[in-house]
């Protein structure tokens, strides 16, 4: 019999728009009992020296380095997802002795597959020491030691959730992930997993509103729904060659940069930008192995009404139909927070966590290091 664990998932995404936190109890395979969930938004403050820290870590050139102030907001970051570990416990009622591990993914600051380079900001011994719980971090560097790309992680969960999806049943599904980079996970009607970063998600998107409005993003795509399409930016975009070589490769959030100033209105760009999210996912879906007959989208981007019409409009010519994650009683807010804390269970048992039909890694590893809490007095 499977020993089921219990595992609180931390994620702080590439949108730099707060902390993710969710319960799970699963034996890392295929059961998975779904808990609570809570999100922490960053203060303007720090999501500035986050966005800061983007800037400062392209002179990384070993993930061992911190230049500037790296350092200094590593432990801010690691002290802000403890408490948010304390603010979730006495949410819920819990305490430290409940929880098994902790899933900790820290925040990307730099992500260079080409070079064998990734670095997420996090520290899972202080977080550990902070939380009185085990934790799992650093769970991308073994992928991109054995020569993948070190994302996307989470397909491996997508795939225990497709397992328990009856609308999905004997269909291929695609799950949809529009955080900053939009990623897809591919499961077919047979056994098939293929997944891949497919393009850019709300980054663009927030950087734009950001620099022309001072606003951190277009909620509910309101911007947006007051523009037009700009054919040709958006082509512009489309045209990437990331979009037909026939090897799939994981992206920073800088190898798409948004309009320049002149180039659009407010809300033209916005909307330009959000139709550029929906497309990219279709375009980079070319390269499936089977169509989709059911996209399930979560993250950020499923409360953007325009990217999700302009998805639902591009994929139903193909058959497909196009959901939010909740329309199939799946927390799309929670979701990447739930995956990191099922893939801690899997790190735990020494299973695998990517594989290389997901990051072209060599063949399936393990990953993640494991920081234990202190015994208590």
């Amino acid at each position: 019999m499977k020993v089921m664990r219990t595992a609180i998932g931390l994620m702080s995404g590439t949108s730099l728009d707060g902390i993710d936190v969710a319960l799970l109890r699963t034996d890392g395979e295929a059961v998975v009992e779904r808990g609570p969930s809570m999100g922490r938004s960053y203060d303007a403050a720090f999501r500035r020296r986050l966005q800061s820290a983007l800037e400062t870590a392209k002179a990384i050139g070993e993930r061992g380095e911190r230049p500037g102030d790296l350092a200094e907001i590593e432990r801010e970051l690691t002290l802000r997802h403890a408490e948010a570990v304390r603010a979730f416990l006495a949410e819920n009622n819990l305490k430290s002795a409940d929880i098994d591990i902790v899933g900790f993914h820290g925040q990307t600051v730099l992500h260079r597959p080409n070079l064998g380079l990734t670095v997420q900001l996090g520290d899972g011994d202080l977080l550990a020491r902070e939380t009185g719980i085990d934790v799992i971090y650093d769970m991308r560097a073994n992928d991109m030691a054995h020569g993948g790309q070190g994302a996307p992680l989470i397909p491996a969960y997508h795939a225990a959730l497709a397992a328990g999806l009856s609308r999905a049943s004997g269909k291929a599904v695609v799950f949809v992930n529009i955080g900053g980079i939009s990623n897809i996970t591919f499961v077919g009607s047979g056994s098939g997993i293929v997944a891949y970063d497919s393009g850019p998600g709300n980054t663009l998107i927030d950087q734009w509103v950001e620099a022309h409005a001072g606003i951190p993003y277009d909620q509910g795509g309101m911007i947006a729904s007051e523009g037009q399409v700009d054919a040709g930016l958006a082509e512009r975009y489309l045209s990437h060659a990331f979009f037909t070589d026939t090897v799939r490769r994981s992206l920073d959030r800088n190898d798409f940069r948004p309009p320049e100033g002149a180039e659009a209105s407010l809300e033209d760009g916005a909307r330009t930008l959000a139709h550029v999210t929906a497309a990219a996912i279709l375009r980079s879906a070319r390269h499936l192995p089977e169509r989709p007959k059911l996209y399930v989208v979560c993250g950020g981007g499923r409360l953007n009404p325009v990217i999700m019409n302009d998805l639902a409009a591009l994929a139903g010519p193909e058959g497909a139909e196009v959901v939010a994650a909740e329309a199939v009683d799946l927390d799309g807010d929670g979701m990447e927070a739930e995956a990191w804390a099922y893939l801690a269970v899997r790190s735990l048992r020494g299973l695998p966590l990517t594989f290389p039909g997901t990051t072209g890694v060599t063949a399936p590893v393990t990953g993640g290091l494991l920081r234990k809490a202190a015994p208590s007095d």
